[in-house]
């Protein structure tokens, strides 16, 4: 019987495969394995000392589930998470359109400028956290200090302790921390930007908001868009900013948070994997959502 040849073309899908493989092997070991046995746990009723027996199967249950969906705070906790999420990506992406505006044009001392923007995204989280709340410390912080010197402030104001400033505080945080990510795409994009089509746009007597709104701002929406979706699905998850400023507390527990206690406190792994899980579908959802309305809004059909 005659050997079969083989071709150039399944020759050079051969090799490709072979080159991906190790690559998909770790990926697969990395990520997909410790996905699939914590969502396994989220069914399960595992606590920390009894985790070594857990596996990818057990007396699956959905008692995780319920006892967290009906759980005192966590409803009020999920929505601290949506107005924390919403607040810094929104904050962080004005910001650093502001910036990357602020710079676009030459100017001197330029580059160190630029420089100094990206100290916030840079700079370790526990150090710049731990100058924040130095700062807005009711008693030493410089924030109040010159609030009670220059600005009339009667009392000074414990900004990370006080319900009604804490949650307002982690946002400006997480704004001022992460707006350079922004800066950074907005910035390349705006230097795509062909000069002629703002130069005429001045020539006909365009005034430099106009410009902003009919040439710059059409042009820089798709990668907002991007900008906003990365930076939501980021924020929703985050835990290392909040802990580190409030620790949770005075109303700015986010889920994550949450999800760190029960882990701590309570030694409850499944009750915590059914959490993240529920993170993780109320993060799908809203991807869902998204995609939807960039389809319609582009004009896209489903």
């Amino acid at each position: 019987m005659a050997k079969r040849r083989v071709t150039l073309r399944q020759r050079d899908a051969r090799a490709g495969l072979a080159l991906v493989s190790p690559t998909v092997l770790i990926v697969c070991l990395v990520l997909l394995v410790p996905m699939l046995w914590a969502i396994s746990i989220a069914f399960q009723d595992i606590r920390l000392i009894n985790i070594r027996y857990a596996g990818f199967f057990g007396k699956y249950t959905l008692d995780n589930f319920t006892g967290v969906l009906k759980a005192p705070g966590f409803w009020t906790d999920l929505r601290t998470t949506v107005l924390y999420t919403i607040g810094g990506t929104a904050g962080s992406l004005l910001v650093g359109l502001a910036a990357a505006l602020a710079v676009r044009r030459p100017f001197r001392g330029r580059a160190i400028v630029r420089g100094l923007i990206l100290l916030p995204y840079v700079a370790p989280v526990v150090a710049v956290a731990f100058v924040w709340t130095t700062m807005l410390n009711p008693q030493f912080g410089v924030v109040n200090d010159w609030g009670t010197r220059f600005l009339g402030w009667n009392d000074a104001i414990p900004f990370l302790s006080q319900p009604s400033t804490a949650l307002l505080t982690v946002i400006a945080f997480e704004t001022w921390r992460y707006y350079p990510f922004a800066f950074l795409f907005l910035m390349a994009r705006l230097q795509a930007v062909p000069a002629d089509t703002e130069e005429a746009a001045r020539v006909d007597g365009a005034t430099p908001l106009q410009s902003f709104r009919y040439i710059l701002l059409p042009q820089l929406l798709p990668t907002m868009a991007v900008l906003f979706v990365l930076r939501f699905v980021f924020t929703f998850s985050k835990f290392d900013d909040v802990y580190l400023l409030t620790g949770g507390g005075s109303g700015t527990e986010v889920v994550s948070v949450r999800v760190y206690e029960l882990l701590t406190s309570r030694k409850d792994v499944g009750a915590a994997c059914a959490q993240a899980v529920i993170l993780a579908v109320v993060l799908v959802v809203f991807l869902i959502i998204q995609r939807r309305a960039t389809r319609r809004w582009n004009g896209e059909t489903e």
